[in-house]
């Protein structure tokens, strides 16, 4: 696979000058990831254990104290490719009320492409195909916010589409839905990493970090793990030390492998866990 982000030993810190005298407080701690062009990760960690602001790392609207973030080769640090960055790495943010910024749906969407001189044509073009593959093309002409949660979030992201990048970082974009908008954000997520968009998800619900690729656990400024999602949820007892769960299935086999029955300690999904007690039944 081609790293495609590449963050090398890399050291963030906040600076409140307000103090007298001003305070530092260092949430990124020498951490190094590399992200494969295609990956679906998501970065799990208590609040204050530095994922948001990885993910503002990735997209450089923060810049490495110590240590370099590259994207696609061009290093953050660099102002003259600044707008390229941008241009390749998308983000999402947890308010989608905050991204929307037009009266009408699609006008939301174009609003970017219109800022940087994209044709009029083309604009249509990239509108009507973000809405389409977010699946809210029928709400083109709708008013935004008479829309769902859900449905906001999948304008923000269908405004970030038309820009074309091979990226997405997503900063815990279903905090702020109801179970029915979560699943829609969900899905929508895995259709686009399925059509080879990078995904970096940020997210506290252990349940959608099961469906990615990938799982990186971060506390304290420092990753603690980072690996397969069945093999990161079988460590319930370290990820409950730096307050964290597993999802509610890995919970649940857990308890019933305490009670002896012959379950693996990985099952991280509904339907594995249905398929492993239906055919354990079967035998009996």
């Amino acid at each position: 696979m081609e790293k495609f982000i590449q963050i090398k030993d890399v050291t963030f810190s906040y600076v409140n000058d307000y103090d007298d005298p001003p305070t530092k407080n260092t949430v990124i701690k020498g951490v190094s990831l590399d992200i494969d062009r295609g990956e679906f990760v998501a970065v799990l960690g208590h609040n204050g254990s530095g994922k948001s602001t990885l993910a503002k790392l990735i997209n450089a609207i923060n810049l490495p104290e110590s240590g370099e973030v590259t994207v696609d080769g061009m290093n953050t640090a660099d102002e003259e490719r600044l707008y390229d960055i941008r241009k390749t790495v998308g983000m999402v943010f947890q308010n989608p009320d905050n991204q929307i910024v037009a009266t009408v749906v699609e006008e939301d969407v174009a609003f970017a492409l219109e800022n940087i001189g994209v044709e009029p044509s083309e604009i249509r073009r990239r509108v009507d195909e973000a809405l389409k593959t977010v699946g809210m093309y029928s709400y083109r002409e709708h008013a935004p916010h008479k829309l769902s949660g859900g449905q906001k979030q999948r304008i923000a992201i269908a405004g970030i589409l038309a820009m074309k990048p091979e990226c997405i970082v997503m900063d815990e974009p279903t905090a702020m839905l109801d179970p029915i908008g979560r699943r829609e954000i969900m899905s929508t997520i895995k259709q686009l990493n399925a059509s080879g968009v990078t995904i970096v998800l940020i997210t506290h619900y252990m349940d959608e970090a099961a469906q990615a690729g990938r799982v990186v656990v971060m506390d304290d400024g420092r990753i603690i793990a980072d690996d397969e999602p069945k093999k990161v949820f079988a460590q319930a007892e370290k990820l409950k030390a730096v307050g964290l769960d597993v999802p509610g299935v890995t919970e649940l086999t857990h308890a019933l492998i305490k009670e002896g029955v012959d379950l693996p300690d990985d099952i991280i999904s509904e339907d594995e866990c249905v398929e492993r007690l239906y055919n354990l039944l079967k035998k009996g």
